[in-house]
């Protein structure tokens, strides 16, 4: 095994515990703040090498949503689907996934996978917005 796939840096680590702590897809905006708290000055060029690196190792997967940025998520989830917020912009999984999806198809065709992303408003941002 190659170093580079190997080694585990504190800032590496802190990505780590950044997708544990957070169980949603991630800008690598949002992975450098949350990863900030934990090693200051940490910069976006290393939060993009260490994606690189977890994407590489499959410890991660990129989602990309369209007409949206590439955010990522820890591997090895069960199939699910997202739900975008409309005001936050935060993407966040959705378990599970509606029975029999594959007959919206028209017949003869053959469906070998599929993405439903849901639009609307969050629990926090609908909260914020009745004060």
């Amino acid at each position: 095994m190659s170093e580079k796939v190997q080694r585990n840096t504190r800032q590496r680590s802190a990505i780590r515990r950044v997708f544990e702590q957070n169980d949603r897809p991630l800008s690598p905006q949002e992975i450098l703040a949350l990863a900030q708290r934990e090693v200051m000055g940490m910069g976006i060029a290393t939060v993009y090498r260490n994606l690189k690196a977890l994407v590489e190792e499959q410890s991660l997967i990129a989602v990309q949503l369209p007409g949206g940025s590439v955010l990522y998520e820890a591997a090895g989830k069960a199939h699910h689907h997202h739900f975008q917020c409309d005001h936050c912009q935060r993407v966040f999984e959705l378990e599970g996934c509606l029975p029999d999806i594959h007959k919206l198809a028209k017949p003869k065709f053959r469906v070998y996978r599929h993405e439903l992303i849901l639009y609307g408003i969050c629990a926090e941002c609908r909260a914020s917005s009745r004060n």
